[in-house]
């Protein structure tokens, strides 16, 4: 369903974000130790986890795991990321195949892959249009591949690419950031000029915008609906310094360094934020942003939230989907502010298609929680030192925060444990793996770890636990000897507040466990010395009546129960994991056998092309023989007296077309006064095996090849002409070799046989 209104994310573990990404129903968020969790509809394999499955809540993209990542970026159809070398990932576009990926063709990927094509340099940033991709370097480089319909690309034609390729147009300028839009780009350049003052030139930069693209609705600002093909920088907006630039389906929003506002394109569902532009030229945004300095903008495909200087959010534009977060489905052609979030430290804000998304530092504290556990609630003092949980940020003993954690969200480092309170521990712990995260302390200094799988006796350890706490009255009973005030103030602390166990049930007496154990000290108050308790005290302390003349307190665990809870918590974990698998295991099934019928076609038709080229060989030795049989029977030599000119002509032309080539005709000749003679003219079987070593064949010009064979004394003996059908009938070569054959003859030293 729509949420109407902004809602904390669901998420099986904490994350910290650092940077969110949105596209048109999938979103990315990078946390603060570098790792990308990516979640909603699975299209193309934009989500990057490998399977066509849709992802409810944020999960881990685990193939880039530990390679640290700043940013993220999302598209329609396809995701890209920039990691802290400078390297850049996408993955995704397998449902168009648009080559929005970069990577030189036009299939799509499901995990990230690199983009080796920009090996040498450092990407800085990157943005996601629908169809098309563009990156700015480390070096001020602009780039984009993709869909080039409309000039979208900025490469001066209407072409596409699928590999990165440059920006001619701002080669030598300074781009610092690029949005994609539809069909249209938008870029911030910095730009130099030169300036004469006091007889001296004098150099100042600005950064100003520049569009290209299709500008039917106005999108490109510059006063008319042309498309540009190469980057033109936005002449209204010339005399301003501009910081910020983000793209929707036809509209563009820029963000002056003065905090100021612009929009150009449709004016549709009010997305302007001023009802009487009609979005030509850019205008300034103004109403109740008017006096306050903007320092965010955002802009989805109908829909603009911008972030002020008080961690204010504005929405204005389409409503039908509740992007705008104020309640319901309405349209808003001015800014609004989002008063659900008026009380949140908002730290960015971004939108999707038809979503918007913000976020909000973590907790505030007062100082008042910084005196007491905000956990057992007791007050921090000299020996209950202050710890911070590594995971919500708030502050506990030490006694509340003893178990630690590898998914720490707020973890300076990552792969390394850090403290975090029992309930955020038990929140990771649900949404870890089956194998635990939990650090737990070593054995050293008489101190035992609890262990839950593991039945404790209560008699075996009574008497041990008995002795423990008589050394630590004792060692108690020193420390106090030496200072009064110690001892003043360990009265008033047992008089005060009774023991409690620990949530993860264990008790803490001087650093030593004891579960499934009942401590009843028995004694009047004032005559018995209270016992010297270890600064690991409980989660929640009771004050004690005053009138009682005895104290008991007593100690109940149920580690069964606990570590039922955790079996089942296992057991449901590795269910959805095998519910997982099986899901994996039938999609690679049904891959397997499409692949194993494609690979039947392929064989019928293979076997079907064999028996093909069997036939096709079998007709070509048929039509071989055939020939060699018409060879066979012609004439070999011609009495010239009592022969016609006619019927000589006829007979001392041999023209023979082969059916194995394509493009060939053979043909024997004479001059028509010669006489026939064998060693000069014959059929083309017989002479061709016996002088096939010294036969020459001559190109004499387009279609007509003359073979020749040396003869002993230099000149040479015509052993036959062969025409090209592609240039030749039978007909015209009879023709060229009677009007032609003699020049050939002379030209070729050839001996004509009388």
């Amino acid at each position: 369903m729509d949420a109407l209104l902004p809602k904390v994310l669901e998420s099986k573990m904490v994350v910290d974000a650092d940077n969110i990404a949105c596209g048109s129903r999938h979103a990315a968020i990078v946390t603060r130790q570098g790792e990308i969790f990516s979640w909603g509809e699975e299209s193309g394999g934009r989500l990057g986890h490998g399977v066509e499955a849709d992802v409810p809540h944020p999960k881990l993209i685990d193939t880039i795991r530990g390679m640290n990542f700043e940013s993220v970026a999302c598209g329609e159809y396809h995701t890209c990321a920039i990691t802290v070398s400078g390297d850049l990932y996408t993955w995704g576009d397998g449902t168009h195949n648009s080559g929005l990926l970069g990577h030189g063709s036009e299939v799509g990927h499901w995990i990230p892959k690199r983009v080796s094509y920009l090996d040498g340099m450092h990407v800085s940033y990157v943005s996601c249009g629908p169809w098309h991709t563009a990156l700015v370097t480390s070096g001020g480089q602009l780039f984009t591949f993709g869909d080039g319909s409309f000039g979208a690309l900025g490469h001066g034609d209407r072409n596409s690419t699928t590999i990165p390729q440059e920006v001619e147009a701002l080669s030598g300028l300074q781009t610092t950031r690029v949005a994609c839009g539809a069909w249209h780009t938008a870029a911030i350049v910095e730009v130099v000029t030169e300036s004469s003052g006091n007889g001296s030139p004098v150099s100042s930069s600005s950064t100003k915008l520049f569009t290209w693209g299709d500008g039917n609705k106005g999108q490109l600002g510059h006063g008319d609906k042309e498309p540009r093909l190469c980057p033109q920088s936005v002449g209204a907006l010339y005399d301003d310094n501009i910081s910020q630039v983000v793209c929707g389906h036809d509209l563009t929003v820029a963000l002056t360094t003065s905090g100021q506002v612009y929009t150009m394109g449709s004016s549709a569902y009010g997305q302007l934020g001023s009802p009487t532009t009609d979005g030509k030229v850019p205008t300034r945004v103004e109403g109740k942003i008017t006096d306050s300095i903007v320092e965010e903008i955002a802009c989805g495909s109908y829909h603009v939230a911008i972030l002020n200087s008080k961690k204010e959010v504005y929405t204005w534009g389409k409503g039908t989907n509740g992007q705008l977060g104020h309640g319901d489905t309405d349209d808003r052609n001015t800014p609004t502010l989002v008063n659900f979030l008026k009380d949140k430290q908002v730290k960015s804000v971004v939108c999707g298609s038809n979503f918007s998304a913000v976020a909000c530092l973590h907790k505030w504290i007062s100082s008042a929680d910084h005196s007491m556990c905000s956990g057992c609630r007791n007050p921090f003092g000299f020996r209950r030192k202050r710890h911070n949980c590594y995971n919500c940020g708030l502050f506990f003993c030490k006694a509340c925060t003893m178990r630690k954690s590898l998914k720490a969200s707020l973890a300076p480092t990552i792969n390394k444990p850090y403290r975090v309170c029992d309930d955020c521990f038990a929140k990771l712990k649900k949404g870890a793996d089956p194998v635990s995260n939990a650090w737990t302390p070593k054995v050293r200094n008489g101190i035992f770890p609890r262990k839950s799988n593991e039945s404790i006796d209560k008699d075996v350890l009574a008497p041990r636990s008995h002795t423990q706490l008589s050394r630590l009255s004792a060692a108690g009973l020193c420390n106090q000897s030496e200072s009064g005030n110690c001892k003043h103030e360990l009265k008033l602390d047992l008089q005060n507040r009774t023991l409690f166990p620990a949530q993860n049930g264990n008790f803490h007496l001087g650093g030593f466990y004891t579960p499934k154990l009942s401590l009843s000290p028995v004694g009047d108050s004032k005559k018995n010395l209270p016992v010297s308790v270890s600064r690991k005290t409980s989660r929640a302390a009771s004050p004690a009546s005053g009138k009682s003349s005895t104290r008991s307190s007593t100690v109940t665990f149920d580690d069964s129960k606990q570590m039922n809870d955790g079996l089942n918590q296992e057991i449901i974990t590795l269910r959805a994991q095998v519910e997982d698998l099986t899901c994996k295991s039938q999609h690679l099934e049904a891959e397997l056998e499409n692949t194993s019928r494609r690979l039947k076609e392929v064989t019928a038709i293979a076997e079907n092309e064999a028996e093909k080229y069997k036939a096709a060989e079998e007709a070509i030795r048929s039509l071989t023989a055939q020939l060699e049989e018409v060879a066979n029977r012609l004439p070999t030599c011609h009495n010239a007296g009592n022969t016609s000119p006619t019927a000589k002509h006829s007979s001392d032309i041999e023209h023979v077309f082969s059916s194995c080539s394509h493009a060939s005709s053979m043909m024997s000749s004479a001059p028509s006064n010669n006489k026939c003679n064998a060693n000069n003219l014959s059929t083309s079987h017989g002479t061709k095996v016996q002088t096939k070593k010294s036969e020459t064949v001559i190109h004499n010009e387009p279609g007509v090849y003359i073979t020749l064979s040396p003869l002993p004394n230099g000149s040479n003996a015509l052993k036959r002409v062969r025409f090209s059908r592609k240039h030749f009938t039978e007909e015209q070569a009879e023709k060229w070799w009677a009007e032609n054959g003699a020049k050939v003859c002379e030209r070729h030293n050839i001996i004509r046989a009388y």
